[in-house]
Order: structure tokens, then sequence, then C-alpha cells
């Protein structure tokens, strides 16, 4: 399974919540959303991959269950792998959009 369906389609309904356009790309052997082409959030086995600023990084890392996404072996730029036990819920989850959102939208 290269990613998880049921995690996807979560993030399929809260994007609609949001009210924000995303679209749907295939990377890290998962699948990923984008906001005007810039990655949001995305899935990879059962964690999250989630974009955050920089400025944002340590204090996220701190948190249960957050680790950086380290997929090449080593720590890549404000990447963050966020497994199942962190985004149980829909505020959790909502949360996670938020954070990988602004980051997109500071790109723009």
């Amino acid at each position: 399974m290269p990613f998880n369906e049921e995690t996807t389609r979560q993030i399929r309904v809260a994007g609609t919540l949001f009210s924000e356009e995303l679209s749907e790309k295939k990377m890290f052997g998962g699948i990923a959303f984008l906001y005007k082409g810039k990655m949001a959030i995305g899935v990879v086995k059962d964690d999250l991959v989630v974009r955050v600023l920089s400025a944002k990084m340590d204090s996220v890392l701190k948190e249960d269950h957050v680790r950086p996404m380290d997929f090449t072996g080593k720590p890549m730029k404000e990447f963050i792998f966020v497994s199942p036990g962190g985004f149980g819920t829909e505020e959790q989850l909502s949360r996670w959009m938020e954070l990988g959102l602004e980051h997109a939208k500071s790109k723009l």
C-alpha cells in the first residue's frame, strides 16, 4: 500500500471545508495535495507529510507524533512527517491542513 486511502479521503473532505482549490499529484511514493501548484500536505504510507514555514519548524518538531521528513536519508527543509496518532481527529487534521496551506500560500 503506497499511501493510506482513508487518510487521503479525509484530506479531500477537509479541503472542501477550507474552500481551497487543491490538486493532487503522486509524489514521494504517495500522494500530495497542492494549492496553486505548491505542495501543502500529503500522505506517504500511513503518515502525513506537511510543509511548514521555517519559522515554525522548531516548535512543530517538538510536538508528539512529529518528526523531520527524512525521505532521502537526511531531513528535508520545511517538510515533516506526522504519524497517525497526531491526526486522529478532525481538529488535528485541520490544523495540519492550515499549516500546509499557510506554507503553500507563502510561496506564491
